[in-house]
């Protein structure tokens, strides 16, 4: 009998040891971290800056790799379907995990259920922008034009259900405004026309049109962030203009598929913090406007979750769908 009590509780203390050795061991080869998006912008320096990090304290090779499509439905689809073994990872965004699920009839994934929050790495801000020729000099003077006015002014976007078009309708919902939208092919061709004053306005991320706020051919009348950004002080946010709580920044985060070990999603998560907490990343992200966060899987959970909730009845009511 007491033999048996020994090999139950052996048996016990080895099931209970499992896990924690599967975290030491991990990782065992290199690590994925596959990003849903072209090479390029914000997502690219995010998940550079996260993957030469890692590949510090992991004693592993952390690497990037890009596969664009469908919105990011082509790779979100293929991580989470991948081997929950940690080796393979996704750069999350506020597109492929609180957009999608209402602008696709149909979604080969489900973000609360195919995959196993991490942590939410950065935050990056929108710039609603007019052109540096319009005579609009503050975002209480473009709503104020918009009221005046319905239906005759316009704002253009990188198309149908991108992050400019979400900040645009947001500010609309939050403003009670109509304005026209114009959808292009991407970014490039928005500025074009943006800057060649043949747009009225647009909400594009901070990176992507730093430079020409900089150098006086775009005007920045509002930054979507709770506070002023520090490379942008004489900017007021939205929140400061007429709209308290107001918010809207593009986010990404890390996430795993689902069935991971939970041992290897907490030590995920342990070193992914200090990453986010590292000098080097934080200056990188600095650089980029972006906002480093670094919080823990619950916590990521939650603001998924939240996020859905915000974006679901805009998505409504501006019927948005994908292009």
């Amino acid at each position: 009998m007491h033999c048996k009590r020994r090999n139950l509780l052996a048996a016990g203390l080895g099931a209970l040891a499992l896990p924690v050795a599967r975290a030491q061991s991990w990782p065992t080869k290199a690590v994925r971290l596959v990003v849903p998006f072209a090479p390029g912008g914000s997502s690219e320096i995010v998940a550079r800056s996260l993957a030469a990090e890692l590949t510090k304290t992991l004693g592993q090779t952390v690497f990037v790799e890009n596969k664009p499509g469908a919105a990011g439905n082509i790779a979100m689809q293929e991580v989470a379907q991948s081997v929950p073994d940690g080796h393979t990872l996704i750069l999350g965004h506020i597109g492929t995990l609180a957009v999608n699920p209402y602008i696709f009839d149909r979604l080969p994934y489900e973000p609360m259920r195919d995959f196993a929050p991490i942590s939410l790495l950065a935050k990056v801000p929108s710039l609603y922008l007019v052109p540096a020729t319009s005579p609009i000099r503050t975002l209480r003077e473009f709503m104020d034009n918009a009221r005046a006015q319905p239906g005759k002014l316009n704002y253009g976007s990188a198309g149908n259900g991108s992050a400019g078009h979400l900040a645009m309708e947001y500010l609309k919902a939050a403003a009670r405004l109509f304005i026209l939208h114009v959808p292009y092919r991407g970014t490039g061709p928005q500025l074009t026309d943006l800057l060649a004053g043949r747009l009225d306005a647009a909400a594009v991320g901070a990176p992507a049109v730093l430079g020409h706020v900089r150098a006086g051919t775009l005007r920045a009348i509002a930054t979507g962030t709770r506070e002023r950004l520090p490379q942008l002080p004489d900017v007021p946010t939205v929140a400061e203009q007429g709209l308290p709580g107001f918010e809207m920044t593009q986010w990404y985060g890390l996430l795993a598929p689902a069935r991971t070990p939970p041992a290897v999603v907490a030590r995920l998560a342990e070193e992914t913090q200090k990453a986010t907490r590292a000098e080097g990343m934080r200056k990188r992200l600095s650089d980029d406007t972006a906002l480093p966060v670094g919080d823990k899987p619950a916590e990521f959970a939650e603001f998924i979750a939240a996020e859905q909730r915000r974006w679901k009845p805009v998505i409504e009511r501006a019927r948005i769908k994908p292009d």
